[in-house]
């Protein structure tokens, strides 16, 4: 190993969001996933969710309505308040922007997001030795809030609502199939002990409750 290796320092993970997007109940529930092509350099040739990185217009961006308070207040010993909005805002604009779906109001200004439209679901970290790192938080929303039609950027393609079963038959990295599973337990009528985190602890994934 050489000394440059050595006193490499792992990439500082970058803040981003993702939205669940979930359509009907029980065994018939589906999510919204979209495959990320070969010429991605993050996680390609695999479907998720859509969403991406934090971007700084996030934290002012007007809404139509606030998140949910509770929500907010349930997140308080992660992260202020703040950030939670711009969260939230940021897997919004994404959704909008990947997939042409809109939670809000459309207009020739663009989207004035419905950040009461969402829930949160977990958190999870990509491993330190990945030379790309982002913390994504994962939010939930019903299909039923959303306006307009799959029609997104070609970012991801084979835009479609999968049921969750068939979902983790997909070709999925492990934080995904992470998601999938604990919104199956969800819909079961499970309730989890606590706020869900995967990440990687001496290289193997780790999941804990916070």
């Amino acid at each position: 190993m050489s000394r440059a290796t050595a006193t490499a320092r792992p990439v500082h993970p970058r803040d981003a969001a993702s939205l669940v997007v979930l359509r009907g109940r029980g065994d018939k529930a589906e999510v919204l996933m979209g495959l990320r092509g070969a010429g991605h350099k993050f996680i390609p040739n695999r479907y998720v969710f859509p969403g991406g990185r934090l971007d700084p217009a996030d934290r002012a961006q007007p809404a139509l309505r606030e998140p949910d308070p509770a929500m907010v207040e349930r997140l308080l010993p992660l992260w202020p308040a703040a950030k939670t909005r711009a969260l939230a805002a940021a897997a919004l604009r994404e959704t909008f922007e990947e997939t042409g779906l809109a939670f809000g109001r459309v207009d020739e200004r663009g989207m004035q997001a419905d950040l009461s439209a969402l829930g949160y679901l977990a958190r999870a970290i990509t491993p330190s030795d990945s030379p790309i790192r982002f913390h994504a938080r994962f939010f939930l929303a019903d299909a039923e809030r959303a306006e307009g039609r799959l029609a997104g950027s070609g970012e991801l393609q084979d835009l479609r609502f999968v049921a969750i079963a068939e979902a983790l038959t997909w070709p999925i990295v492990d934080v995904t199939e992470f998601v999938l599973r604990d919104l199956q337990r969800r819909l079961a009528g499970q309730v989890p002990p606590g706020l869900p985190f995967f990440g990687y602890r001496n290289g193997r994934p780790s999941i804990r409750y916070e």
